[in-house]
């Protein structure tokens, strides 16, 4: 049994709805962010890579261009033909909704795009913005909406200055599937002061709110962050492999199994990562997360308490 058999995976679910491979394509279209533009904020969350991301550094192409490229690639490599458009780099609502149409119509007029994943933040997501999300997804087309939640706890927050709390999340939540929009929750683990029993009790409440997918990530330490120098003055430790896969195998059980993961692990680049090194790479991740649910005899839902029902 692999652990595509474990847990229920974007893969599969795009499959069975589509009835082939449908792969995202990453798309920079350019976005800022409230909490760095001094909206709400200057220089982002602690945890955020303010020199490599910087938007004064970034001259990203045409969306057509990414569009094109990315699909060319996966065609290729994994001969893949159906693609999601994935505005992924910032905050990719936080603009115009004429600007934002003009965006997303452009990424779905690609041969092959069957839908959008768009990245944003809980504070972010007018109603406006929803409505037009709304708009794609009654057309047709696969839409999910992926809100950067990383902890229900609002000290959490404050504590990495994400500039926004719970309350906004669950404002945001509501508008979504009220309007029949799927949303993917994201969640790190690892967050300073946080331990298993936030882990928990984080997903307990976006469960409760109601979500149709989750992305689990491990909290790593990169380059150009405030993060990095709490750690480099010995105020941070990150979990180790075997911590994080305990805790992510421990909510993937108490997730009904009707909800799809989109991500169980995160990675980031080896020039930029400082710690900890085993965030350089997914796979041994998700092998050894496939372990310990095999070790566990378990999967996903096993634990799982009855939620509301999922978007259509």
């Amino acid at each position: 049994m692999a652990l595509t058999d474990r847990v229920h995976t974007l893969g599969s679910h795009l499959r069975a709805r589509h009835g082939t491979r449908v792969h995202k394509v990453a798309v920079d279209a350019g976005f800022t962010c409230p909490n760095r533009d001094g909206t709400k904020g200057r220089g982002g969350c602690t945890f955020c890579n303010n020199a490599s991301f910087s938007p004064n550094g970034r001259r990203p192409r045409p969306v057509e261009e990414q569009v094109a490229s990315g699909t060319a690639y996966l065609g290729r490599r994994h001969g893949v033909r159906r693609f999601l458009a994935y505005f992924q780099a910032y905050t990719n609502t936080y603009a115009d909704p004429g600007h934002l149409r003009g965006l997303y119509d452009t990424a779905l007029a690609q041969p092959g795009v069957v839908g959008l994943a768009v990245g944003t933040r809980p504070d972010c997501a007018p109603p406006a913005v929803l409505d037009l999300l709304a708009e794609y997804r009654a057309r047709g087309f696969e839409v999910w909406l992926e809100l950067g939640l990383q902890s229900a706890f609002d000290a959490t927050l404050a504590r990495v200055n994400r500039g926004h709390g719970f309350g906004e999340y669950r404002t945001a939540v509501r508008a979504a599937r009220g309007r029949g929009l799927p949303v993917c929750t994201h969640l790190i683990l690892g967050l300073p002061g946080e331990k298993d029993r936030h882990f928990r009790a984080s997903l307990r409440r976006v469960l409760a709110e109601g979500v149709d997918g989750l992305k689990l990530h491990p909290l790593h330490v990169v380059r150009g962050t405030r993060l990095a120098h709490a750690w480099r003055r010995g105020e941070y430790r990150p979990l180790a492999r075997a911590e994080y896969v305990s805790a992510a195998a421990t909510l993937i059980e108490r997730t009904p199994a009707d909800i799809v993961f989109h991500r169980l692990t995160g990675t980031a680049p080896p020039g930029v990562l400082l710690a900890p090194a085993w965030c350089a790479g997914k796979w041994p991740v998700l092998n050894a997360l496939d372990a310990e649910l095999a070790a566990r005899g378990s999967r996903q839902g096993a634990a799982a308490a009855p939620t509301t029902e999922a978007c259509p």
